[in-house]
């Protein structure tokens, strides 16, 4: 397998979905909670991008065995594409969750069992998103479990790294009970942050069932768009996006950032304007990446908005 090969088969375009929230999480830690971890960060982001390249290969292995069409199944998909061994590709997947697994086990040692729960909890969403008889990601449920899993999961858990040791958040066992320690506001801070997050990556995987709706319905994955309508996909896609903007503002207004994030207010004229645009068609080859480009403008702005807090901080 080629490089080139590799990096089609984990999508290696669509990592940035990944980035972003732990990119956002690492900044916030700095601005809101005035800690980071460089050793933690380091190896969160290892074992973060191996795995999300490991689902994303499940993603392509599963859909490739389960497709009711020949044409995509030899024409569209990586694996038949490039002639790739089922079996070879499966071995690859077993390695980079292996690898990803041992990473999070040892954070876990170093930190506490807070991160093996949110840690393991992400793991089996990321595994059974496409893997088993009933995958995620062929209900109405992928917009959910993306957004969450990488906007908030993700977001969280490299927040936790970085301030696991200033006692905000903890969870320990001690003399047969479980004590969980969360300071209110912090979480609530936590939350609201990583709403816009959530929101632009569900937007990736709402965009991407509206433009694969009617070879989505013959390969019999039958997601959000199938139940709810193109119509009402459409609406959602829009709400979604606005929504962040609003999130931003609130929390300027609750003091979650500083007024520097208002900044992000200034990608809304280009992000209407592509939200229209893809309300007007929904289309793989033309119009999908734009959901892409929004995630990339407004959460690229977010990080902007707080190395800007970080320097007038």
């Amino acid at each position: 397998m080629t490089m080139k090969v590799f990096f089609e088969l984990v999508e290696i375009r669509t990592k940035l979905a990944s980035l972003f929230p732990f990119l956002v999480g690492l900044l916030f830690s700095a601005f809101f909670f005035g800690q980071v971890n460089g050793e933690n960060m380091i190896l969160f982001f290892l074992a973060m991008l191996v795995f999300d390249m490991a689902t994303t290969a499940i993603n392509n292995l599963m859909d490739f065995k389960k497709a009711k069409n020949d044409d995509y199944q030899e024409n569209t998909n990586i694996l038949g594409v490039a002639k790739l061994s089922e079996k070879k590709v499966s071995y690859l997947i077993y390695s980079m969750i292996t690898f990803s697994s041992l990473v999070g086990l040892y954070l876990t040692y170093k930190t506490s069992l807070l991160l093996l729960a949110m840690g393991g909890l992400c793991f089996l969403i990321g595994i059974f998103y496409t893997f088993g008889p009933v995958p995620l990601s062929r209900m109405p449920l992928g917009e959910i479990f993306s957004g969450v899993t990488m906007g908030f999961g993700i977001f969280f858990i490299t927040i936790y790294l970085n301030i696991f040791d200033l006692g905000i958040l903890d969870f320990i066992i001690r003399d047969g009970q479980i004590l969980l320690h969360i300071q209110i506001k912090a979480l609530i801070a936590i939350i609201w942050a990583s709403v816009p997050m959530i929101f632009t990556i569900a937007n990736i995987m709402l965009a991407n069932n509206l433009c694969d709706l009617e070879q989505d319905i013959s390969n019999h994955r039958y997601t959000l768009p199938y139940y709810i309508g193109r119509e009402n996909g459409v609406k959602l896609f829009q709400l979604l996006m606005y929504s962040c903007y609003a999130f931003i503002i609130g929390g300027v207004i609750l003091g979650f950032y500083h007024w520097a994030m208002l900044v992000v207010l200034l990608t809304f004229p280009k992000i209407n304007q592509n939200v229209k645009t893809f309300s007007g068609k929904q289309e793989k080859a033309t119009t999908f990446s734009i959901s892409i480009k929004n995630l990339i403008m407004f959460n690229g702005a977010q990080v902007i908005g707080l190395l800007i807090s970080l320097l007038l901080k």
